[in-house]
């Protein structure tokens, strides 16, 4: 029985759920505003693509700004009252979330669909809690391998998501298929991950601060607080950089790919799961092997920088076979960043704090990811969609050189 295992494995399950979620909305979101010839395209005829671009983008930075003001408070009541409660509180929100989208699409309104996402976002501080669980039970040593998990369950989600989600939306294999139709499968399997972690999860928080006082404002307060730390400090900004540079990359890969190489739903499903194979593989293996060998600072020394140059090799790639080339690499340098920044940070943190701390590292990284879909909007409006990709390459480098420039600065004070 799960019930008996490992609070690792039910983790597990919990947020490969919720990410096939996630990634069945992937290859649909984009054609809503950016793809005026698919038949799931929901502006007026005749608005120019340049508004689809601006929409999407303050779309995606809703969901965003939402993880920004709740991250930190879900992160404090799972401090305060255990993590299994506060799992499964926000894994129904976000189901709740994907069921007012879904029905936001079929009725065509569009307030409502941008509500929906903001609504999604506040609810969705399952990963921010999920990552504390890890921590609790795992050991120091084995933090980067233990967060691994939760990037080859990224990977899993990605590998099945896109490609059942760009099924989902197709009427060409059911008649009744439509853009709305991922969106209510997501809704049912954030009910059936809530149920999951209610009868499954063990709960792992044994430090729990029932006296403790919710600071309802923390997301504000954060920022400043988080880069006051000296000790934290230069892991926060490293992360906030390279989540401005990621989410430039995500906001528009899609887009990206639709408008330079003519990808469909069905293409761009299939992109996406060669992409989250290779996470997993990444996630599940490399993580793992390199852990053992080399420390999380060294990891990040490199894969910061190959992260950058990857993005850079795709958007110049001259033809689309090119792009699954360099997917491997691309795959590789963004899974050890993820999971070893997150180790870092989460090492930093005492074992009473873990959901407090890492809410403060979901807070910042929610305020990066909700820059830079306004931003890229705008820039691919007066530029083309290629430009926030390079934009993210430079950023993510710029993030790797501080990093660097860091670790060197601690040698030489040592």
């Amino acid at each position: 029985m799960l019930k008996n295992r490992s609070p690792l494995l039910v983790l597990f399950f919990t947020i490969f759920l919720d990410m096939l979620g996630v990634g069945m909305l992937i290859p649909v979101i984009p054609i809503l505003f950016a793809q005026p010839s698919s038949s799931h395209y929901l502006l007026p005829v005749g608005t120019s693509p340049e508004t689809g671009y601006l929409l999407l983008g303050i779309l995606l930075a809703l969901f965003s700004l939402g993880q920004f003001i709740a991250a930190p408070i879900i992160g404090q009541f799972s401090d305060k009252f255990g993590r299994k409660r506060l799992l499964a509180f926000s894994i129904l929100g976000t189901g709740v979330g994907h069921a007012l989208f879904a029905y936001a699409i079929f009725i065509g309104n569009i307030p409502l669909l941008f509500a929906a996402r903001l609504f999604s976002g506040v609810a969705g501080g399952n990963i921010v809690v999920a990552q504390a669980a890890i921590a609790d039970v795992t050991l120091p040593r084995d933090r980067s391998k233990n967060f691994g998990l939760i990037g080859a369950a990224f990977g899993l989600g990605f590998i099945f998501g896109p490609f059942i989600g760009g099924k989902l939306a197709d009427p060409n294999i059911v008649s009744w298929f439509n853009a709305a139709v991922p969106f209510c499968f997501a809704a049912l399997l954030s009910f059936a991950n809530v149920v999951l972690v209610r009868y499954f999860l063990t709960e792992t928080n044994t430090h729990m601060k029932h006296d403790h006082t919710i600071d309802w404002g923390r997301s504000l307060r954060n920022i400043a607080h988080a880069f006051s730390l000296a000790q934290i400090r230069p892991l926060f900004i490293t992360s906030f950089i390279y989540q401005i540079g990621f989410t430039f990359y995500v906001t528009f890969a899609s887009v990206f790919l639709l408008t330079r190489f003519g990808f469909t739903e069905g293409m761009l499903g299939n992109y996406f799961a060669y992409i989250g194979i290779w996470i997993v593989i990444v996630q599940s293996v490399l993580t793992r092997f390199t852990s053992r060998w080399f420390s999380e600072s060294q990891i990040l020394q490199n894969s910061l920088i190959s992260a950058g140059l990857s993005i850079i090799a795709i958007v110049i790639a001259p033809q689309a076979g090119l792009l699954y080339v360099i997917v491997p690499f691309f795959a590789a340098a963004v899974g050890l960043s993820n999971a070893n920044l997150t180790a870092l940070i989460s090492r930093s943190a005492g074992p009473s704090i873990q959901g407090e701390v890492l809410g403060l590292s979901g807070s910042i990284n929610a305020l990066a990811m909700t820059i830079p879909p306004l931003i890229a909007g705008v820039v691919a409006s007066y530029a083309e969609p290629s430009t926030p990709l390079l934009l993210a390459a430079a950023i993510i480098i710029i993030g790797g050189l501080y990093f660097i420039d860091h670790t060197y600065r601690m040698k030489t004070a040592s």
